[in-house]
């Protein structure tokens, strides 16, 4: 299977069936955004332990297949995860997007590296990159905003 092609199919996979939607129970912190461009919505819920550790993570939301597929990615890598390294991931994936950098983080998985790489061909289409950015800037504006 070509790269091109495995992206496609993980975008398709998490857009059609988002991982950790829904509301997490006991969430600490959160935060939504909407773009009215496209009609995107999200609304992220964190769960930190005392540690600033992420012990539990989800979010709601409705929007294009990319919009979806980005916040399921997002919590299913960044849920169980330090504070540190969510940040680390955070910023890694903005870059990539923006500034066409890679993954730096020795610390992934190479599938966590291929399924977040998937979503960097929206570099190519500057109208869908606030698509799969939205969310990822929604993780941390919900970090600073504690129940």
């Amino acid at each position: 299977m070509e790269l091109k092609e495995l992206y496609q199919e993980i975008i398709l996979d998490h857009g059609k069936n988002p991982r950790n939607k829904g509301q997490c129970s006991g969430y600490s912190h959160n935060a939504q955004a909407h773009n009215p461009l496209c009609g995107d919505k999200v609304h992220i819920y964190l769960k930190l332990d005392n540690e600033k550790k992420v012990i539990d993570m989800s979010f709601e939301g409705e929007g294009c297949a990319i919009s979806l597929a980005s916040a399921s990615i997002l919590t299913e890598t960044l849920k169980g995860k330090d504070l540190s390294f969510t940040k680390k991931v955070t910023e890694d994936f903005l870059n990539m997007v923006k500034n066409k950098t890679k993954i730096t983080l020795n610390s992934l998985t190479e599938d966590q590296i291929t399924t977040i790489t998937s979503l960097s061909g929206v570099q190519q289409f500057p109208m869908r990159v606030k698509c799969a950015t939205m969310v990822w800037h929604t993780f941390l504006s919900a970090l600073d905003k504690k129940n």
